[in-house]
């Protein structure tokens, strides 16, 4: 069998009766062409199957046509839905998406700052989640990009976030408009003072104070990370301390889930005797979800 040889910008020509230059302005969009000579080129174009090196074309732009999303984790079901909408959004606009997955590890975040893989993408959109302030300089980098989350403020770069101290100040005051009283709290990175958990805590502990309720350290559920698994050993040991509890604030969806799963376990009907309320509204929970 006689393999065919790929088709050539100078086959196009040829058969068209242009030159290759006419060839690479029509595959470009050069605006200033004749009708009749661009009807021929994609004519011939047609004709011969001719597929456009898109390796050469990023070469001679200097772009790559891909983008990258870098983000601590993808099985946390917010990173997962963040992803599924950069994708959508990039392909509308005919770009590709690049996943990495840093782990939240401080040596791999700094990495993606290097720069090292800049030649295989024209920009990231970065959630950093173990770097800080501290890290400032870093983020001077010679690329385009777009920061997440609440890690790093004041970098000169465009950032996207979310309104977390006042969602968390209503989610905890609905619970009180309830008439709960005894508001645990799960997800908190004690000692943390930049961060969306940090951040959380804060609208938690302001709504107290708007109904006049005095905080309890026994309330506060800590939890590194924020798994579903994560949720129901925070529940769990609140639990057991005796601690008296009649609603919960899981800092996401998924710590809210496993808060809800540990109270099932110990017959704790939820909401009569504690009501849960979560944070994100993630579609493969949140609107799932029964009590």
């Amino acid at each position: 069998m006689v393999q065919r040889m790929s088709t050539t910008m100078h086959d196009v020509a040829q058969l068209a009766g242009v030159s290759i230059k006419t060839v690479s302005n029509v595959v470009n969009g050069y605006p200033y062409i004749r009708d009749t000579t661009r009807d021929r080129v994609l004519a011939a174009i047609k004709e011969l199957d001719y597929q456009m090196n898109v390796s050469a074309r990023n070469l001679r732009s200097g772009r790559t046509g891909m983008i990258c999303l870098a983000v601590p984790e993808l099985s946390l079901p917010y990173f997962a839905e963040l992803a599924d909408s950069v994708i959508r959004a990039a392909e509308a606009v005919g770009l590709t998406v690049l996943i990495e997955q840093t782990g939240a590890v401080r040596e791999r975040e700094l990495e993606l700052l290097s720069g090292k893989r800049k030649h295989l993408t024209d920009g990231v959109i970065f959630s950093p989640l173990d770097l800080g302030p501290e890290d400032r300089a870093a983020f001077d980098v010679d690329f385009p990009m777009v920061l997440l989350g609440e890690r790093m403020f004041g970098s000169g770069h465009d950032h996207v976030t979310m309104h977390n101290v006042e969602a968390a100040r209503a989610a905890t005051a609905h619970l009180i408009s309830q008439g709960r009283r005894r508001i645990a709290m799960i997800g908190a990175h004690l000692g943390e003072q930049v961060g969306t958990a940090a951040l959380r805590t804060q609208g938690y502990l302001q709504a107290l104070e708007d109904a006049g309720i005095a905080p309890d350290p026994a309330l506060i559920g800590e939890a590194g990370l924020w798994h579903r698994a994560d949720g129901a050993e925070a529940m769990h040991r609140l639990l057991d301390s005796g601690t008296e509890i009649d609603a919960v604030f899981g800092l996401n969806d998924a710590l809210a889930l496993g808060a809800m799963h540990a109270l099932h376990v110990r017959r704790v009907s939820v909401p009569d005797e504690v009501a849960v309320i979560g944070f994100d509204n993630q579609d493969v929970i949140a609107a799932h979800l029964r009590p």
